[in-house]
């Protein structure tokens, strides 16, 4: 039963964040630029973290100098995330910026290689290799639909990708006794102080706040940035890490189908293979890295 919940939580989690990009394209029709959005969204996201966490009466215990500006330094990645993806969503399809943040997964594996010497197995290669092949056919280059598209958007969203695996990478290193509510108001505020420093020139265009602003930004935020680490933090416990990474890639195809009906998005049958491909590849890292680990520890003569 405890399996049940957690998987239902985790997917709840996960489908909010697939909803993301319908609000920011929202606030770009209305004409707000990607600083406004992100100035109102964190600053939401700061006090209505910080106002769960001190509701909760969350214990600060474990906490330094030096950890609590690891911690703010984490929540820049999380910061520059929001600036690079919304930025792809400035220029691209919903659909194709969200696979674009999506080689997260791949990257994230490389840096675990570089920082941390762990050579990815022939399963993760050949997983790397499928996702490869998927992005090429969701990214509709057949179709010649990407030449079209602008270069800027292009290296956002493959910068959104590369900040979230560093955002993943480092938020699991860092201060992790620390109470987690905590750890999540204090990224929120090093992402917002990020944030304010980077979008200083749009700070006086916020004021006075329009209810278009507020609603999109209240959106955002709580859809990418609240909502999914509080079913995160109550469902990931109740399963397996690989579990929970094979479940959150639904935010991918919710964030296809919402663009298709919500934006009026045209989605191919090649780019939901593509779609197909890449969810495919994740689960089948994760399951089969599983069983191979399994085997091995059963298999006495496969040690060294």
């Amino acid at each position: 039963m405890k399996l049940n919940k957690g998987i239902l939580l985790v997917l709840i989690g996960a489908s909010f964040f697939g909803f993301t990009p319908i609000f920011a394209k929202l606030g770009f029709s209305y004409g707000y630029s990607l600083g406004q959005i992100n100035i109102v969204q964190m600053i939401i996201s700061f006090v209505l973290l910080w106002s769960l966490a001190l509701i909760k009466r969350s214990r600060f215990d474990g906490l330094t100098k030096k950890n609590v500006l690891q911690i703010m330094m984490t929540g820049c990645f999380v910061g520059l995330t929001s600036i690079f993806y919304y930025g792809s969503l400035q220029y691209l399809p919903a659909s194709l910026a969200i696979i674009l943040l999506f080689q997260f997964v791949w990257i994230g594996i490389l840096l675990e290689w570089i920082f941390n010497k762990i050579k990815p197995a022939p399963i993760t290669v050949l997983s790397i290799l499928l996702i490869l092949v998927g992005v090429f056919f969701s990214s509709n280059i057949l179709n010649g639909e990407i030449q079209g598209l602008p270069l800027k958007g292009i290296i956002f969203g493959i910068l959104s990708a590369f900040t979230y695996a560093g955002f993943i990478f480092f938020s699991g290193k860092v201060a992790v006794n620390v109470n987690p509510w905590i750890r999540s108001s204090f990224m929120a505020t090093g992402s917002t102080i990020l944030v304010l420093i980077l979008f200083i020139r749009d700070i006086p265009s916020v004021l006075p706040l329009e209810n278009t602003l507020l609603t999109t930004a209240m959106g955002v935020s709580l859809f990418g940035a609240v909502l999914p680490p509080l079913f995160f933090a109550a469902g990931a416990p109740l399963i397996s890490g690989g579990i929970a990474n094979i479940l959150t890639s639904i935010e991918l195809p919710i964030a296809i189908v919402s663009a298709s009906i919500i934006l009026s998005e045209t989605v191919t049958p090649l780019q939901w293979f593509g779609t197909a491909i890449i969810l495919a590849a994740i689960a089948f890292n994760e399951v089969g890295s599983n069983l191979f680990r399994i085997r091995r520890h059963s298999n006495p003569s496969t040690k060294t």
